[in-house]
Parts: structure tokens; C-alpha cells; sequence
């Protein structure tokens, strides 16, 4: 049984991510269909508990309580995600690995190595450029366009091997390859030698993370990329299906970038 104060609260709150973290009473009014006077007493609660703040024009944004609870939630995704990476690695044979976008970056929050000897390693926690990753192409494709020239003009481009690509146009163009296929591919753009295919994690409608498996460039290269694609996005699926809200489950569309 739903409790309709706790459903309004979060209506607002998603209200709020949806104008970018910040919106007037209008906005969030429109977006929540509720009266102005409920939106009112739920934001002085939501600011008592530090989960919204009042800016100085009178908007409200998302308040610092948010961070300590959206890290604590990061850690637990990547421990949900184990049981899918195996799945990947078991489908593979290659090291999976789960990956979200923080601010400009790229941060790798999960793995599970592949069993064989020779095999490719994102170490947990690290931080990469979106432009030379596959993951990053993906995470960058379930966005806007203009998000992703935003983020290339604050971080730039810069080359990492010969094959990365640095041409903002030449990306554009990639992210709507990516977004047309449903996946991305890294082909020694990162690190030379390593190829790299990576598939979209959806919470119902929107990119919330990426999965991908990496190795030898002549290993991945030797897979019918559209199999192994088709099957890490079924994978991908049955992981965004469990971070779904119950309303939002299940089926999405394997090609939903």
C-alpha cells in the first residue's frame, strides 16, 4: 500500500532532476499536476531534511543530503551488478565491467575478471574520458547531443592512443551510430591492444549505466559483434529491469539508446 505524502515527496524530488536539479514552484507544479500549496509544505519538509535547498532567486534545487544517500546507492549498484557481470563473463569469456558518468567523467564501479590468463583489467573506482571509452560512448549517447559538447568543451579531447577519436564532429557522428545499434565499441581508442564492447543500462527511461566486456583486441575482434552485442543487452535489460521502479517494469526495447 502506497503512502500518498511519500509519493508526492518524491514526485518532487524527481520533479527537480528533471529541470537539471533545479525548477521554480511552477515547474514543479506542471510536472507534478500537485497544488502549490502541498508543494510548499513538502519543500519546507524536503529543506528541513536537507534534501532540497532554497536558492537566492526563490528556486529550489537538490539539497547536499542527496550526495551521502546517492553514494551510498552507488556502492550498492555495483554489488546488484555482480550476478550480471558473471553472467557476461559466463557469455563472453571476457572481463565485465559496470561503469556510471560523474560530472565529465567516466567511473568504473564493478567488475568481475574474466577466468582466463590472459585477460584486461578497469581498475574499480577509476576515472576515465568519456570520448575514448565505449562505455563512455554509451553513457554519452543517452543524452542530448548538446550534453556531450559540453562535456568535450570543459575536458577537451586528447588522444590516447592513435585510434582515439578527438574530432567533436567525428563523435557526434559516433554517438548516433551507438544510439542507432544499441552499443558501443572501444577499438583501441583507451589502451592499444584492447577492444572494448559496451551496452546501455536502462531504469525504465533513461541511461543510468553501462556494462561491457573487454579483452585482446584479436579476441573481441574474432566475435560476430552483433551476437555478442545482442547478448550483453539482454543481460543489461534484466539488470535495469531490477533497478526499474515497479510501474516502470518490465520490456524495454533491447535497442533503446
Amino acid at each position: 500500500m502506497s503512502v500518498q505524502s511519500v509519493e508526492r515527496a518524491l514526485d518532487v524530488l524527481e520533479a527537480l532532476a528533471e529541470h537539471g536539479g533545479e525548477a521554480g514552484l511552477s515547474e514543479i507544479a506542471a510536472r507534478t499536476g500537485l497544488p502549490y500549496g502541498t508543494i510548499h509544505r513538502l519543500l519546507q519538509t524536503l529543506l528541513a531534511r536537507g534534501y532540497v535547498r532554497q536558492e537566492s532567486d526563490r528556486r529550489y534545487a537538490l539539497g547536499g543530503g542527496l550526495v551521502r544517500l546517492g553514494g551510498i546507492a552507488e556502492s550498492m549498484v555495483g554489488v546488484w551488478a555482480q550476478p550480471y557481470l558473471a553472467k557476461m563473463v559466463e557469455f563472453s569469456g571476457e572481463t565485465a565491467n559496470l561503469a556510471v558518468l560523474e560530472g565529465d567523467f567516466v567511473v568504473y564501479v564493478a567488475q568481475v575478471p574474466s577466468p582466463r590468463r590472459l585477460r584486461m583489467f578497469a581498475e574499480v573506482g577509476r576515472r576515465v574520458l568519456p570520448h575514448s571509452t565505449a562505455v563512455g560512448k554509451v553513457l554519452l549517447a543517452g543524452r542530448p547531443d548538446g550534453d556531450a559538447v559540453a562535456v568535450f568543451e570543459r575536458t577537451g579531447m586528447p588522444r590516447r592512443t592513435p585510434n582515439t577519436i578527438t574530432d567533436v564532429s567525428a563523435m557526434l557522428a559516433e554517438l548516433g551510430r551507438v544510439r542507432t545499434v544499441g552499443y558501443a565499441m572501444d577499438l583501441g581508442e583507451e589502451e592499444l591492444g584492447v577492444h572494448c564492447l559496451a551496452v546501455p543500462v536502462w531504469d525504465g527511461n533513461r541511461v543510468v549505466a553501462a556494462m561491457s566486456v573487454s579483452g585482446p583486441a584479436e579476441r573481441i575482434d574474432a566475435r560476430d559483434r552483433d551476437e555478442l552485442a545482442e547478448g550483453l543487452r539482454k543481460i543489461a535489460l534484466d539488470f535495469g529491469n531490477e533497478l526499474s521502479p515497479p510501474a516502470e517494469r518490465p520490456g524495454l526495447p533491447l535497442r533503446h539508446v
